[in-house]
């Protein structure tokens, strides 16, 4: 079978358009021009319209080809399984009836002309001959088909022989005993025959998968499917010519008698085949993945539409809304309970009213504290609210980014902290409901906490500015419930401070006067203290001051802390998260407003609120109350000097007493130079407002867009006067 014309191995490339290839039985083509060759093949492709599902056929070949093997697995699949992927599909043995002559065919024509010693490419030519009626991809399973009853058979006599007499018989015909038994020099022919025949099932399973790309979602305008559909035939062919070699090589070796001392050209030949074969395989399979981003791109548009959609129809139950944002199928429990750390079906939400708590992975522990403590405080005194709302994290991942050991360790670890539901894996979390979360929820990074009434309607988009304010009094956490509470509410000590100290609420009690400050400049916490100390002890009120921190810099606010403790300035929180509770209600009063769209409404309340804010990025300042009445909301440039020149009002104490003097004295101050207010609203906030106005002046303010990083907190929108 030598030959003395050259051949290239496979390491030095393969140029279809100028390439010597030797036949299966000696002969050789010269392929000048590979366009040429295809224009001939593509001349025989006469489809007649019939429509094969190839599919169950394929798995056949599939699981013929992985048992003809020299070395069977034992643990290969169960035929029962073979069964579930062929037989059990209504019309596989009527098509197979219909086909079973043309795989008889092709079966035949291979082995004759390998036999025969016929040119490969010529052979190849009188196979797209016979199955010019078919689709390509059907061209291309029925071929394998063929090729899987030569090949097979020869292993199944290797394999059985010596445990069945007839199998004996047949095999010594063959002189397989004498080939079994002399392997050794054959080996390198039969590594390449196996791995091209590895190569020539990937090419035929991706070509099969073109097939069925779903045309609801991609057509072959579509540049990927376009640029593969031209590139198939080329695929098909060098496949079925390697199914031609292949039968030639085993063809030759049952012919070859005693005559071992093989040429490593035969095994260079198929080399060269799978190296071919490959390249062909690269190029489908880019295609194939750009053709698969184009049809989820396609089905992300229509699911994050069906959403949109179904939020705007009415329900019996929430079920239809949950399955669309959480999981569709039944296959897996999709969440799991907090309180037993078991896996559940989404049927323990039905017909309750269920808050979605949508985060990342980087939702704060003070957060989670908080929000548990609000949770668990509602199972305890409120069996009616139990049966009635249930909490689940939604964790919201970016699909691109790579799930580690690290990422996984983080996940699992807040999962199994809280005592709600979560959904077992962030992957469940599709990405058109990201898309929708994201655009039609607002989400960006902050934690929020999305309502849905027992019928699935969304009946509140944040509610976790209500759960921070008013806690489970709140519920059923509605936009109405929410408008309601404001009606309710005044501008009093208790709305600053209600469940966070019960001292202070001691205080009110009494009717104490009490001073409320915060800021990170401990110079002038120190003359505000001996100052306010001074005047109460003048004035002989009873006077107590509680210093609050500020919203940012922990570390700075911590040292702080300790110096007023360590001098006795006053009262403290020395829990963190105490402080940090305190402003996430303040802010939240304010996003809530936005959210409900009254930021600006005439609300003395809502001004007093965004005063606050603002002073606390702009340095010190404090809040006067008597009891629950507070007289004076100051910043640190106006509330200071009011209590040095303590001296200047202190005859109107007797008069107006000491709140309203103070008061009134305050009022001057502020009348002379005011600051005007700044917010900054984090890129991290879902809802910034359009328009906002000065809670000082009244005048509406500017608005800057601006980056800053500072500890990685970007601010991308400020507003100031």
């Amino acid at each position: 079978m030598a030959s003395n014309l050259p051949l290239r191995h496979p390491t030095q490339g393969f140029n279809a358009s100028q390439q010597l290839i030797k036949s299966d039985r000696g002969g050789m083509i010269t392929m000048s021009d590979d366009n040429a060759m295809m224009k001939q093949i593509v001349g025989t492709h006469a489809p007649d319209g019939r429509e094969v599902d190839v599919k169950p056929l394929l798995h056949l070949v599939e699981d013929i080809l992985k048992r003809a093997t020299r070395q069977i697995d034992t643990s290969l699949m169960a035929y029962a399984e073979l069964e579930d992927r062929t037989h059990d599909q209504v019309n596989f043995v009527s098509m197979l009836n219909a086909l079973s002559y043309t795989i008889d065919r092709i079966s035949c024509e291979i082995a004759y002309k390998a036999l025969g010693g016929t040119d490969a490419h010529a052979t190849t030519v009188s196979l797209f001959n016979i199955l010019a009626s078919y689709s390509w991809d059907a061209k291309l399973v029925l071929t394998m088909a063929a090729f899987a009853l030569n090949y097979g058979e020869f292993w199944l006599l290797a394999q059985i022989y010596s445990s069945n007499q007839l199998a004996k018989s047949m095999a010594i015909l063959k002189q397989l005993p004498s080939i079994m038994e002399n392997s050794g020099p054959l080996k390198t022919r039969f590594d390449a025959l196996n791995n091209l025949i590895k190569v020539m099932m990937d090419v035929t399973r991706c070509v099969v998968e073109f097939k069925y790309l779903p045309s609801s979602y991609i057509s072959q305008e579509v540049p990927a499917l376009s640029t593969a559909m031209a590139h198939i035939p080329t695929a098909v062919y060098w496949t079925l010519r390697s199914a031609v070699a292949c039968t030639a090589q085993i063809t030759g070796l049952t012919t070859m008698g005693h005559e071992f001392s093989v040429s490593t050209t035969e095994a260079w030949e198929l080399s060269t085949l799978a190296h071919k074969l490959n390249n062909i395989l690269e190029h489908l399979r880019k295609q194939l993945a750009s053709c698969y981003q184009h049809i989820d791109e396609k089905r992300n548009v229509e699911t994050f539409q069906m959403l949109k959609n179904l939020f705007e129809m009415i329900h019996i139950d929430n079920m239809k809304v949950l399955k669309a944002l959480i999981y569709a199928k039944d296959d897996i429990q999709p969440l799991i309970d907090g309180s037993s750390k078991k896996r559940v079906h989404l049927d323990v939400l039905r017909r309750k009213n269920v808050l979605l708590l949508i985060s990342g992975l980087d939702i704060l522990n003070d957060e989670l504290s908080i929000l548990e403590q609000i949770y668990n405080e509602s199972r305890q005194h409120g069996a009616k609210l139990d049966s009635q709302y249930e909490v689940v994290w939604i964790p919201i991942m970016d699909h691109s980014v790579q799930w580690s050991d690290i990422v996984n360790e983080k996940f699992e670890s807040m999962q199994s902290s809280m005592p709600w539901f979560t959904v077992y894996h962030p992957s469940l979390i599709e990405k058109p409901v990201i898309r929708f979360i994201k655009e039609v929820w607002h989400f960006r990074n902050k934690p929020i906490l999305v309502v849905l009434d027992p019928q699935g309607k969304l009946v509140c988009p944040n509610a976790l500015h209500m759960m921070w304010i008013w806690g489970s009094n709140a519920f059923p956490f509605t936009s109405l419930r929410e408008e309601s509470l404001w009606m309710e509410e005044t501008w009093r000590l208790e709305l600053l401070v209600d469940g966070i100290d019960p001292v202070i609420l001691n205080w009110i009690k009494e009717g104490k006067y009490i001073f409320l400050y915060g800021g990170d400049d401990i110079e002038w916490v120190r003359k505000f203290t001996n100052n306010a100390r001074a005047v109460a002890q003048a004035a002989s009120i009873p006077l107590e001051m509680v210093y609050v921190g500020k919203s940012s810099k922990r570390e700075k606010i911590q040292r702080v802390i300790d110096t007023i403790t360590k001098e006795k300035l006053s009262y403290v929180w020395q829990d963190l998260t105490m402080i940090w509770f305190f402003w996430t209600r303040l802010e939240s009063m304010l996003y809530s407003k936005i959210q409900l769209g009254k930021l600006d409404d005439h609300d003395p309340m809502m001004q007093e609120i965004k005063k606050l804010l603002s002073y606390d990025r702009e340095g010190g300042w404090a809040v006067l109350s008597k009891g629950s009445n507070v007289m004076v909301n100051g910043h640190s440039s106006t509330v200071l000097p009011t209590l040095v020149e303590y001296d200047l009002w202190k005859d109107q104490v007797p008069v107006k007493g000491f709140d309203l003097a103070l008061e009134d004295h305050h009022r001057r101050i502020h009348g002379i130079s005011h600051p005007c207010c700044r917010f900054d609203f984090p890129m991290t906030m879902g809802r910034i407002p359009v328009t906002m106005k000065c809670p000082e002046c009244n005048r509406a303010m500017e608005k800057f867009s601006t980056f800053l990083c500072c500890h990685d907190e970007v601010i991308p929108d400020v507003l100031f006067q």
